[in-house]
């Protein structure tokens, strides 16, 4: 698994850095956000360096796709009310555009009674 030594997620997977966790596996790592927009606000990431959804590949298929199927779980345990009323929003920023401040692919899961900070 590749990491970069210079990306703060990558330190956040690999411990040397805490975090607020809420899930972990030997691929993914689920932690509520440092300045969270809602009631509801934690990230996905892969323990694997990937830098943005621009460099994502055909390699990347399963990780992700555990990543997008642990986020409405997560959610609901996190606080979220259940669809239809409820819900929550799935970002995931690429790029500077984008606006993508950390180089590491992480999903945004944002949720709980409006209004929300942003967004």
């Amino acid at each position: 698994m590749s990491t970069d030594a210079n990306c703060i997620f990558c330190k956040i997977a690999e411990g040397k850095i805490p975090s607020s966790k809420v899930y972990e596996d030997e691929d993914i790592l689920v932690f509520h956000d440092i300045n969270p927009w809602a009631p509801v606000h934690f990230l996905l990431i892969p323990k694997q360096h990937i830098a943005s959804m621009a460099h994502v590949g055909p390699e990347h298929t399963e990780i992700l796709g555990r990543m997008m199927a642990l986020a409405p779980q997560l959610a609901k345990q996190q606080g979220c009310e259940p669809y239809p009323e409820g819900g929550f929003r799935i970002i995931i920023n690429t790029g500077v555009q984008g606006m993508q401040e950390v180089h590491h692919l992480h999903i945004h899961v944002i949720g709980g009674p409006r209004p929300w900070k942003k967004g």
